[in-house]
């Protein structure tokens, strides 16, 4: 039950979220789930500023799953976001900040698991 929500400045064009979606359900794996249950969320011409400057290019990314996800899944998982926003829109690893939440209840379709 994993949610990815990304914030990103600038234009995410349709296929560019096409594909990040699509590498998304294969990089959520790291944390041990599927993308059958994978919701995700892009906002694109976000306004974030890091260090007290405007960036042109960045993310926030937040990760949420039914579960607690160990250490060492969420740093190799921040490795793939990070590979993912720089290839599909060039947005450098130190302009993305990344969270994880796990939650020992989570809703679907009228009950909690």
């Amino acid at each position: 039950m994993p949610f990815i929500d990304s914030k990103i400045v600038g234009e995410v064009t349709d296929a560019q979220k096409e594909s990040i979606k699509t590498r998304l359900g294969q990089a959520v794996s790291l944390l041990h789930k599927t993308e059958s249950y994978l919701m995700i969320g892009i906002k694109d011409n976000y306004d974030l500023y890091f260090a007290g400057k405007q960036l042109d290019k960045g993310a926030f990314v937040s990760v949420n799953l039914y579960g607690q996800p160990s250490s060492s899944d969420c740093d190799q998982m921040t490795g793939e976001i990070c590979k993912i926003y720089k290839e599909e829109l060039g947005i450098p690893g130190k302009n993305i900040y990344i969270t994880y939440q796990g939650y020992k209840d989570w809703g679907w379709n009228s009950h909690n698991f």
